[in-house]
């Protein structure tokens, strides 16, 4: 009993001192996208270890090629909301929810939506794909082992981010969103809101 009160208070004195050295706790492994669910690959790609992903910056950048082969600049849209949506095509939210962006692209003079599919696909599949799952918005194919270094690495899909018009992420979301969803973070936010 005696021994079990010394090591209480000699931990408790090591927790006071600013000095003392600190455990290390073992980095976690990055969390890999779901996998798949019908006829995509059985395995899916994942995070190879690394360091800690630094925090991202208050304004992030963006610059990627899209399917249709053009380059997309996220500052180049400054003054609109754009949706910066991580998405795949094995991901039923994503799917669910990819018709409603569209139509918030359509439909609000003031949003914008970019698509960034995270998973190992080749252009000609994902334009497969896109024929029977139409959006007005653009695409573009990101590298898994190497995706956007201003956005964290999805933790699970869909990884929504919704930018301001003065290019700083005003939400974040993780999972399916809704045009409703958009709409209230953009009024919270002090942007416009729907008619």
């Amino acid at each position: 009993m005696k021994r079990f009160a010394l090591t209480c208070a000699a931990l408790l004195l090591a927790g006071c001192n600013r000095n003392a050295p600190q455990p290390v706790q073992a980095p976690q492994p990055a969390m890999a996208p779901a996998a798949p669910a019908s006829s995509a690959p059985a395995t899916a790609p994942t995070t190879p270890p690394g360091p800690a992903q630094a925090a991202s910056p208050a304004i992030p950048s963006l610059k990627v090629k899209t399917l249709d082969g053009a380059q997309y600049d996220l500052a180049a849209h400054r003054g609109k909301w754009v949706v910066v949506n991580f998405w795949a095509t094995w991901c039923g939210p994503c799917l669910k929810e990819m018709p409603e962006l569209s139509a918030l692209d359509a439909m609000r003079e003031y949003i914008e939506v970019i698509g960034l599919a995270y998973e190992d696909i080749k252009p000609a599949e994902m334009t497969t794909f896109l024929k029977t799952h139409p959006v007005v918005y653009p695409i573009a194919i990101i590298d898994v082992y190497a995706p956007p270094p201003d956005f964290a690495s999805p933790r699970g899909l869909p990884m929504t981010y919704l930018i301001a018009p003065d290019g700083k992420v005003a939400k974040q979301f993780l999972g399916p969103v809704t045009a409703r969803d958009i709409d209230a973070a953009i009024a919270a936010a002090g942007g416009p809101k729907p008619a």
